[in-house]
């Protein structure tokens, strides 16, 4: 019988799929960057989600069926199930021998059983009679286990119900479909851990948002990772593992049906030339200039792309040798900054569009950027390492060691006085430069912190008067809020059920919204700590944002879509 084979290449790639799928994110990326994945003619659209778990069952359940059959077996004989480590620590051969055993050790139990069953001169009706009564019992029993199971699974449903129910009036949320699937964020089921968590007031349910007030915008051909609504004007970007990023016009007027019926218009932009699947080409990172006018995108190819507002490529930007990660714009304007797997950060002249200065303090890639003020900014890495580097400046002017693992984001608060962190270490921590150890370690989640955003309240925003306010957000699916000036938990989130991979305060503060993989985009008062609207789509959320008036929150999903939806408390 012919087998089919396998590539190196391929299998790398299944491998490099199910560490994206199961949340590796960091390891995932470095594997397909040194794998060469980048220049695989394999197209990732026709791999459906858990091929590699498939694959391996399949085997598993082949090498299987191979040990249980011999030459001289029929179909008839008993198919002994085999346990899962047997099957993957023992050959074919070995197999068949347990197998053997196993029949030889039922048989003889049988045979014993046979010595106690009548005797010698009991007659044909005897036996015939003693044989209905033995297939009477064994249809007792088998009727007792299958009514057994019915109850169980009647109970099961019952607590599901039950569970469903609760869910309903905590969440006001619709049934789940799809996954999530992300190339830059990335997991697997993780259950809401409540410990040390108060539980949502179930009383007070939030207010659903239904289908029919959401605008959604149609056209990638695959996940989307990232969106940002302009600066200026109502446009929305998002950039997808299509190879494209798109800019809609999202017009005027109430979201919903009405919206939806209108020709919604968009800029396509090609990350790609010739075919369309090019992996290489994934957009990971986009970000606008303050005035709205250009769009900066970093792809998986390591080049960062500047577009025009009416979808125009004004420039490419090619110096890094891994896939970018973070883009970042200066407030001024005329610097752009990227941070990539390759170890450095660049600092972009945005009149020349060329490289100012590299800094290559790393020594693992660089995950996040981010500008301080016009001239100074920091930049974290899977290296455990935070610098924070000045234009002109050929060391770092401070060095942060604290973290214990990857160092995922990183943010100034708006003064540019405190810098946040967080990490697969489950801490949050905040830095000052003043001083070379932290000046707070928050350390109330247990897994791994994917975000943070500061509020835009306090000195230094338009909202003075407001509490300054730092949001964490982690794969144990809760979210929390700190508050910085006197150091101590807010508020835990706890109305998600998977991890949550992004937060966004709204313009005015006093709202939080944020997406998870569990598919649903909650809108919380950061004052109160509580759930006031809820919306449920039909994938995983990679990234939220509001518009600059706050007035409607966008959200991109794993099933390729991108939704808009209005928000008036």
């Amino acid at each position: 019988m012919s087998k089919s084979n396998i590539t190196s290449a391929e299998l790398n790639f299944l491998v490099f799929r199910y560490l994206q799928e199961s949340g590796f994110t960091h390891t995932a990326f470095s594997m397909g960057y040194e794998a060469g994945l980048n220049n695989s003619e394999i197209d990732g659209n026709l791999v459906p989600t858990g091929a590699l778990i498939t694959i391996v069952q399949k085997g598993l359940q082949y090498i299987e069926m191979e040990a249980n059959l011999s030459d001289g077996e029929t179909e008839e004989e008993d198919f002994s199930l085999l346990q899962p480590l047997e099957l993957i620590s023992n050959g074919v051969d070995e197999l068949q021998e347990i197998i053997k055993k196993r029949k030889r050790d039922k048989m003889e139990g049988e045979k014993e059983k046979e010595k106690g069953k009548g005797k010698e001169g009991v007659g044909e009706q005897e036996r015939h009679a003693g044989g209905e009564k033995e297939r009477d019992k064994h249809e007792r029993d088998r009727d007792h286990v299958r009514e057994r199971d019915r109850e169980r699974e009647e109970r099961d449903k019952e607590k599901e119900k039950q569970h469903l129910d609760f869910s309903d009036k905590a969440r006001q949320s619709e049934d789940r479909s799809g996954s999530g699937k992300s190339q830059k964020k990335r997991r697997f089921f993780l259950g809401t851990d409540s410990a040390g968590v108060e539980p949502m007031d179930a009383t007070q349910p939030p207010s659903e948002i239904s289908n029919s007030e959401v605008t959604i915008l149609e056209g990638h051909s695959s996940e989307v990772f990232a969106c940002a609504w302009s600066p200026a004007g109502s446009l929305l970007a998002s950039g997808s593992g299509d190879s494209t990023a798109r800019i809609w016009t999202i017009p005027e007027g109430p979201c919903g049906v009405q919206m939806q019926a209108m020709s919604l218009h968009s800029h396509v932009l090609k990350h790609f030339k010739g075919r369309v699947n090019e992996k290489s080409k994934d957009v990971t990172t986009l970000d606008w200039n303050v005035e709205g006018t250009l769009l900066a995108t970093g792809s998986y190819d390591g080049q960062a792309r500047i577009w025009g507002r009416d979808g125009e490529l004004k420039n490419t930007l090619i110096k890094h040798k891994g896939p970018i990660f973070s883009l970042k714009w200066n407030k001024k304007g005329d610097l752009l900054l990227s941070g990539s797997v390759d170890k450095t950060a660049i600092v972009w002249d945005t009149k020349t569009w060329e490289c100012r200065q590299q800094f290559e303090f790393h020594s693992a890639p660089a995950l996040d950027v981010d500008w301080r003020n016009n001239n100074t900014f920091a930049t974290c890495s899977t290296d455990h390492m935070i610098y924070v580097c000045k234009v002109g400046e050929t060391r770092p002017i401070k060095a942060f060691y604290g973290h214990q693992g990857e160092v995922n984001a990183i943010k100034w608060d708006p003064t540019g006085n405190l810098l946040a962190s967080c990490s697969d270490d489950g801490t949050a921590k905040i830095w000052s430069l003043k001083q070379d150890k932290f000046v707070y370690d928050f350390k109330d989640h247990i897994k791994e912190i994917y975000t943070i955003r500061w509020s835009p309240t306090g000195m230094g925003t338009s909202n003075p008067n407001q509490q300054l306010i730092l949001a964490s957000a982690s794969f144990d699916s809760t979210i929390k809020l700190w508050d910085i000036d006197q150091g101590r938990l807010l508020h835990s989130l706890a109305g998600h059920k998977q991890p949550v991979y992004s937060v966004a305060f709204s313009p005015n503060g006093e709202y939080l919204a944020s997406g998870s993989l569990d598919q649903c985009l909650h809108i919380w008062s950061a004052k109160e700590g509580k759930i006031l609207r809820t919306y449920r789509g039909g994938g995983g959320i990679f990234e939220v944002c509001w518009n600059k008036e706050g007035d409607k929150l966008a959200a991109c999903f794993s099933n390729n879509t991108v939704c808009v939806m209005d928000f008036r408390k």
